[in-house]
């Protein structure tokens, strides 16, 4: 080694690696500890981003429009994000995402079974509240807030 670097630098070379077995578990007992709580702490943070998302509101359609035991397609909040708009036989009104959550291919609405019907790979879901009934799908489709105003439809919000 140069003799000019050990005079700027004093050091124990030998000893300047050396970690002991204490310091090396007090080191990753604490980064382990930070990872936990950074894990939990973004898991909580995307379960309340998730839970409920308000948008611009969007006319979808009038109560007149949509006869009991049929759908409307419809696009919230972006106008590529595909929707329907279901009215079930006892008119209750009802709104998803078209998209199954297994591949993205389009749902279709079938009254006479009260569900959402994915035909790519037999997929469906309530028509109810969007739950998963039968299928691959991993999740229930989101549901799209409907806000009835005098016999408008109003798209509000996205709820997951």
């Amino acid at each position: 080694m140069d003799e000019h670097l050990r005079q700027d630098f004093p050091i124990d070379w030998e000893d300047d690696g050396y970690v002991s077995r204490r310091e090396f578990f007090k080191f990753m007992t604490v980064a382990s500890g930070g990872l936990a709580l950074g894990s939990i702490g973004l898991a909580a943070w995307s379960r309340t981003l998730r839970d409920h998302r308000t948008f611009e509101p969007k006319l979808v359609g009038t109560l007149q429009s949509i006869a009991p035991g049929s759908a409307l397609p419809f696009t919230y909040p972006r106008d590529t994000d595909i929707c329907l708009l279901i009215r079930r036989p006892d008119g209750e009104i009802a709104a998803f995402s078209r998209r199954c959550t297994h591949l993205s291919c389009p749902v279709d609405y079938q009254p006479l079974k009260g569900r959402l019907y994915c035909p790519c790979h037999n997929g469906a879901f309530s028509a109810e509240d969007g739950s998963v009934i039968q299928g691959p799908p991993p999740h229930p489709l989101p549901q799209i807030m409907i806000e009835n105003r005098d016999g408008e439809l109003w798209a509000v919000g996205v709820r997951s």
